[in-house]
């Protein structure tokens, strides 16, 4: 290869991003192999304190993480859970009792000030405090009690990837812990990945559709709307295309007037009872006339516009989200490499976003 192809193959748009995705399985990987231990640990001993409520804190990319691990603990442990407003330390000052509560606070870079400030706030009340983030030196790691690193390696593209599956991976280990599971099921994890991603051609089929899109609905049910929310997320701050993420249910009581016979709409079927709560608005949709791709089970996406069919056989639900965004980030970048931008280097963005 000439030192000018190298030149030029190291500067091309998305390069940063596209080599993160590819590392997920190995990430993944890691986490099972080398993480699992140490997450167990945490899990045990959070586990002894006896926690009767969980309180998720969280901005971005890490909320929508922090959703899934809602999901996970309302669902599989019966813990009641909220996703924490921050402000009402940070800004208002207030001072609630927190004995008794979990507070998970998720965070790429472990650096917010608000997010340190709110954890530091709620160790202060009372509450049994654990950091999961990419950066075990981090501010946030250091006012926790407990910390578990994701282990995904430096993460440099603005659009976090690895640094997402990393953590929904991480989180579910944690409430398997906590639940006294294993995790085994999670193994298949790396290679079903790995399989995923190598089907690069079909997504940038699927993102011919949205080269000119103007808005895109995206929306799920269950265990697979965090992935709607972080897929739309992924498409505004790449291609800066308004993406409006919907639970299916929320879709019904209003926003479905928007959608008609040129409106994209992408459905996230979870192969599971969230799949089946969203056959209703698939339905209904149809009858609309939309432009519906659907990235899910075979039988789901068969009856679509178009869509991506997700290797879910024998993977319980739970564990499906962290193979439905694969295709989703996917398809952010090459929307945004079809529509001539750079998806390494949103405009008006930081890695490490400082809110108070």
């Amino acid at each position: 290869m000439s030192a000018t192809h190298s030149a030029e193959q190291s500067e091309r748009p998305g390069r940063i991003m596209s080599g993160e995705m590819a590392e997920q399985p190995e990430v993944l990987r890691r986490i099972l192999d080398q993480g699992a231990p140490r997450i167990r640990s945490v899990a045990e001993a959070i586990a002894a304190r006896g926690p009767r409520f969980v309180l998720l804190t969280a901005r971005g990319t890490s909320d929508n993480a922090a959703l899934y691990a809602k999901y996970l603990l309302e669902i599989r442990l019966g813990l009641p859970c909220g996703l924490t407003s921050m402000s009402t330390t940070t800004a208002y000052g207030a001072t609630p009792d927190l004995r008794d509560v979990l507070v998970v606070t998720v965070s790429q870079s472990g650096g917010s000030p608000d997010l340190v400030a709110s954890t530091r706030a709620a160790r202060e009340a009372g509450a049994v405090t654990l950091a999961v983030t990419n950066n075990p030196d981090s501010p946030l790691a250091a006012v926790s009690e407990f910390h578990i690193d994701v282990l995904a390696g430096p993460e440099k593209a603005l659009p976090a990837t690895k640094t997402y599956t990393a953590s929904l991976l991480a989180l579910y280990l944690l409430v398997e812990g906590l639940g006294g599971g294993d995790g085994s099921p999670a193994q298949v994890l790396p290679d079903l990945a790995a399989r995923i991603l190598g089907r690069r051609d079909e997504v940038r089929q699927l993102a011919s559709r949205y080269r000119f899109a103007e808005r895109m609905v995206i929306t799920s049910r269950g265990y697979g709307y965090p992935t709607a929310k972080e897929a739309a997320l992924k498409l505004m701050e790449t291609s800066y295309i308004p993406a409006l993420s919907y639970s299916g249910a929320d879709l019904l009581h209003g926003p479905l007037a928007m959608v008609d016979n040129i409106s994209p709409v992408i459905a996230v079927v979870t192969d599971g009872k969230g799949g089946e709560a969203l056959r209703p608005v698939l339905d209904r949709l149809r009858g609309r006339g939309a432009d519906l791709v659907v990235i899910g089970p075979a039988a789901q996406v068969a009856g679509a516009s178009a869509g991506f069919v997700l290797p879910t056989e024998g993977v319980p639900e739970e564990l499906q989200p962290i193979l439905e965004i694969l295709p989703l980030q996917l398809l952010a970048y090459e929307v945004t490499i079809a529509r001539g931008q750079d998806p390494d280097a949103p405009r008006a963005l930081a890695k490490i976003t400082e809110t108070r």
